[in-house]
């Protein structure tokens, strides 16, 4: 049996990183993207390190000819993904009332633009093979609100919603879609955070801690098993007891 082809979009740091690295190994063709040329030059010493023929590409979400860029480079290399895992993301916080429009626009276009344009160019392999598995990352935030980020809330929102109508649009070719809605977890993005703050959030969690990157990655790996086969249009969510 070949190897199945697994697309990690944002993977040169944090959750996307260790998604990446669970499936850096002679069962799958690891195939990680990054917006710069220095995450892309990350994957690759990622690969490296595990002696792992994988491929790193440049792409930015937000910009349209970057995507398209991306989409031919994917097929002149025949790499249709078996896996696709929407992971890349950006934060643009702000109120309500001070949010620019184009916070707001970047946003939703990495978010839920972005991650629709790369669904509707890669189902058609999975089509063709009828197999395959889409997992998006979402938030806990989704559900839960949270003051500050209307952008990217309804993005992730959003994303679940896509999910579930792809879900009965493509489950009789044999491909779920599922999402899976993280809280917090130990990323870089936190590690600026003042330690009392981080301290305050685990005190509210029932396991008393922020959850790993790897615990993310774990449930991914399940998610695009055939284990998880009868599994489809599902937000699981992952965050220690803070949403229930």
């Amino acid at each position: 049996m070949s190897p199945k082809k697994v697309l990690v979009t944002g993977s040169s740091r944090g959750i996307g990183n260790s998604i990446l690295e669970f499936f850096s190994n002679e069962e799958f063709i690891p195939i990680g993207t990054a917006t710069s040329s220095n995450g892309v030059e990350i994957i690759k010493e990622k690969f490296s390190d595990n002696n792992i023929a994988g491929h790193a590409f440049e792409l930015d979400l937000n910009d349209a000819e970057s995507i398209e860029n991306f989409f031919k480079t994917m097929k002149e290399k025949d790499l249709n993904p078996d896996i696709l895992i929407n992971n890349a993301g950006i934060a643009r916080d702000n109120l309500m009332l001070r949010m620019s429009e184009q916070d707001w626009t970047e946003v939703l276009n990495v978010h839920l633009t972005g991650q629709f344009k790369l669904m509707k160019n890669f189902l058609r392999g999975m089509l063709k093979n009828k197999w395959g598995r889409v997992i998006n990352i979402s938030s806990a935030a989704a559900a839960l609100g949270n003051k500050g980020q209307s952008n990217y809330v309804a993005a992730k929102a959003g994303i679940e919603a896509m999910s579930k109508t792809l879900a009965r649009e493509v489950g009789s070719k044999n491909i779920t879609v599922n999402c899976i809605a993280p809280g917090f977890i130990e990323t870089d993005m936190l590690k600026d955070l003042d330690e009392a703050y981080l301290s305050a959030i685990a005190s509210e969690i029932p396991l008393q801690r922020l959850g790993k990157t790897e615990e993310i990655a774990s449930l991914v790996k399940f998610l695009a098993s055939d284990e998880a086969n009868y599994i489809t249009g599902q937000t699981v969510h992952i965050n220690g007891g803070l949403f229930m």
